[in-house]
């Protein structure tokens, strides 16, 4: 058996920039072992794989557009919202399948997404992730070697630092990082954006990801409700670097960046006999 695998850099102004993901079309889904081993084979931060066919409770998709059901796995577990990959996924349906599209859906574990496109740049649209002030782990500040402003907790931790410098030059130690839900994010006012951030997400398989769309449905609307403004620029500050833009509505968040392709393959996978053993 061979499937085609795609590797694209989301939030990509140039190359060797953004986030990698690996995207994997499939005709049906495989099992969720052998997905999980392709997602570590690929040694990437995420890996999207999606298929045409649609689970019964999806029911119609939310508007006009090509559908598909996507999931997406770390190297170490299947997550349930990933942004960059989902771009990737979006980026390689509308140049490879459908050229004419000015939209795709997804239906995945968090329900319905959408990826829009804006000339050459494209349009994710998320969900609202809500935050509530906590009480720091002392665990893991000392983890992250940071003075913390604030601290919010949601879908991942927040911590808030003083300045874009703070951020850069954090130099956690994964290896006394305690347990997190997902992930935690550093971040603070940017010095030429909006705001600046940096996600960690060791449990998960992901020391540091380089860029992270689902963290910015997260941070978005902290930084907008704090600058009085719905559209807001921001820069995540990993080695890679990625910029994107944020606008925030009521219930939801738009990221618009870009995509680059890097490379196009084959995966040969074993017979069916040998695929059994992954069941």
């Amino acid at each position: 058996m061979e499937v085609l695998l795609h590797q694209i850099d989301a939030f990509a102004d140039a190359p060797f920039t953004g986030n990698p993901a690996a995207v994997m079309p499939l005709l049906a889904w495989l099992p969720d072992k052998l997905l999980q081993r392709l997602a570590e084979e690929n040694r990437l931060s995420e890996t999207a794989f999606y298929t045409s066919v649609l689970p019964p409770e999806a029911g119609l998709p939310p508007g006009d557009g090509p559908a598909f059901a996507l999931r997406w796995f770390t190297p170490a577990t299947e997550v349930d919202m990933c942004g960059h990959a989902t771009l990737a996924a979006a980026a390689q349906i509308f140049d490879d399948m459908h050229p004419m599209a000015d939209r795709v859906h997804f239906h995945t574990r968090s329900g319905w997404l959408g990826v829009g496109r804006n000339g050459d740049e494209l349009v994710l649209d998320l969900p609202v992730v809500a935050s509530a002030d906590t009480v720091p782990d002392p665990e893991l500040i000392d983890a992250l070697g940071v003075r913390p402003l604030r601290v919010l907790t949601g879908q991942d931790e927040v911590v808030v630092v003083a300045t874009e410098a703070d951020v850069r030059g954090a130099r956690p130690d994964f290896s006394a990082f305690p347990p997190l839900r997902r992930g935690v994010i550093l971040t603070a006012p940017g010095d030429a954006t909006d705001f600046v951030s940096r996600f960690f997400a060791p449990g998960v398989g992901v020391d540091e990801d380089p860029v992270t769309g689902s963290a910015h449905a997260q941070l978005a609307p902290l930084w907008a409700r704090d600058l009085g403004r719905r559209d807001l620029s921001a820069r995540q500050l990993s080695a890679r670097t990625g910029r994107l833009r944020c606008t925030v509505t009521d219930n939801r968040v738009l990221l618009t960046g870009r995509c680059r392709r890097y490379l196009d393959g084959v995966v040969r996978l074993p017979d069916d006999d040998a695929l059994a053993s992954h069941r």
